[in-house]
């Protein structure tokens, strides 16, 4: 039996920013909208294909994210192709991310890794990893 990660919940201080950040950046990583009610909303794989679900939250505490602090250091997204990356990562930026590290080749992890990082509007790590050699 295949098992794997159900979902992943991610608080963020402004919801409707996140809705509005996220609506645009999921279908380039192949995510559909799961459900979007007032106070939550969520994305699943796309086109039926199995994966984790990622669910978004108010958050009701004051302290801001830190990646560099315990708990949540990245999230990264598998794409088929290495010009996937490069649309999501010129997506993430033309919304005012701020780019960690531009699409490129990792040698230090097993080949093909090819991926790109910025950060969302909170400041959580986002990763468009690609692990084939396919241009498009």
């Amino acid at each position: 039996m295949l098992r794997m990660l159900g979902h992943i919940g991610i608080n963020v201080p402004d919801l409707s920013a996140a809705r509005s950040y996220y609506s645009s950046l999921m279908p380039l990583l192949d995510f559909e909208v799961f459900f979007d009610s007032a106070d939550e909303f969520a994305y699943m794989p796309a086109a039926g294909k199995r994966g984790t679900f990622l669910f978004f939250y108010p958050s009701t505490g004051s302290e801001p994210y830190s990646r560099v602090n315990p708990g949540l250091q990245h999230l990264a997204f598998m794409v088929p192709t290495r010009q996937r990356v490069r649309d999501a990562h010129a997506a993430a930026l033309s919304m005012g991310s701020l780019e960690i590290h531009a699409p490129q080749a990792w040698p230090q992890y097993p080949p093909p890794y090819y991926a790109s990082f910025w950060l969302d509007p909170f400041g959580v790590m986002l990763e468009a990893v690609c692990h084939y050699d396919r241009e498009s």
